[in-house]
């Protein structure tokens, strides 16, 4: 059996209208959600940029039974460990138990408003770890003090603490994080679904924890128009992570994805409205072992048409497939 997300993308759509979009998606039976978390869009067509956290504790208020996750926050350069634990804390309260926290080593894009530079990738992991420790041990109540390479912790202690402390699913994309994600997560989240990434993952002790992965959809009655708009929002997407966490700005990826073609875009992105390509799209997810699968729908003003196609015929499409 595979659960069915919804992805509140906060690149491309406001704070108001996200909460919205996820109370919809909850009444249309979406199994859980995801939350991005960033400073800036990937592109400046998308437009959008609110703070997730503020977004989440409105969802939290405003639905009653969908799952909230991050997708992801990254706990090394804009936010402190010992602040993300405690933002996550106070929204698995809020949530009544609801909320995953969902951490990745980070983009340039988001992390480079702070200043200080962007670390190289090993040192970013080592970075995570860190923080993850961090994380882990504040959940855990009590006075937290830490010495490490790169954070310090002096006498930090959570004061509202959930007697059941959110899980921690951790981002990966290659051997590394797999290997930090087997022994400090909870879940493991990746946004392709490579059969190797699991394996790495089991093989460091995550066998038999859940994998939760992404991908975006454009759906439209009107095909072309669906794809012209995956093209103009999301044409960043095939870069892969190793570009895509280096670039600083949207004008970055701007200029990176100026030759991609909409045929590039629609070869690897379901498009229109046949809900078979949207199956097939998932199938490889699925097959490769993934037991949640979040959809993004491109395009904020398109998703009030999406939900109500999702809970008609997409839904019932996806689970016919995979139970």
């Amino acid at each position: 059996m595979v659960q069915i997300g919804y992805t509140m993308m906060t690149e491309q759509t406001g704070p108001r209208e996200l909460v919205e979009h996820v109370v919809r998606a909850e009444k249309a039976g979406f199994d859980f959600s995801v939350t991005s978390d960033h400073y800036f869009p990937w592109l400046a067509e998308q437009g959008h940029s609110p703070y997730a956290w503020s977004v989440l504790g409105a969802a939290a208020q405003a639905t009653s039974r969908i799952p909230l996750m991050t997708y992801v926050t990254c706990p090394t350069k804009r936010y402190h460990p010992a602040v993300v634990a405690q933002k996550a804390a106070t929204m698995q309260l809020l949530s009544g138990g609801r909320f995953r926290l969902g951490l990745g080593s980070g983009e340039n894009l988001n992390e480079h408003v702070v200043g200080g530079g962007w670390p190289p990738v090993d040192v970013r992991h080592e970075m995570l770890e860190e923080a993850v420790e961090i994380i882990q041990a504040l959940f855990e109540g009590g006075h937290v003090n830490y010495r490490g390479d790169h954070f310090d912790v002096e006498s930090a202690k959570l004061w509202d603490l959930p007697d059941q402390p959110p899980p921690i699913g951790i981002a990966v994309s290659g051997k590394r994080s797999c290997a930090l994600a087997g022994h400090h997560a909870d879940l493991l989240i990746a946004t392709e679904p490579k059969p190797k990434l699991l394996e790495m993952f089991d093989e460091h002790g995550g066998e038999g924890k859940p994998r939760v992965g992404q991908l975006p959809v454009s759906y439209d009655p009107d095909r072309d128009t669906a794809v012209e708009r995956a093209h103009a929002q999301f044409r960043w997407f095939g870069n892969g992570w190793k570009v895509n966490s280096e670039l600083p700005h949207p004008d970055s990826f701007a200029s990176a994805t100026q030759f991609v073609r909409t045929d590039d875009v629609a070869s690897s992105i379901p498009c229109g409205d046949d809900p078979d390509d949207f199956v097939e799209a998932v199938r490889p997810y699925a097959e490769a072992g993934f037991t949640e699968i979040a959809l993004v729908q491109i395009g904020g003003e398109s998703q009030p048409a999406y939900l109500d196609w999702a809970e008609r015929t997409l839904l019932p499409a996806l689970r016919k497939a995979f139970g």
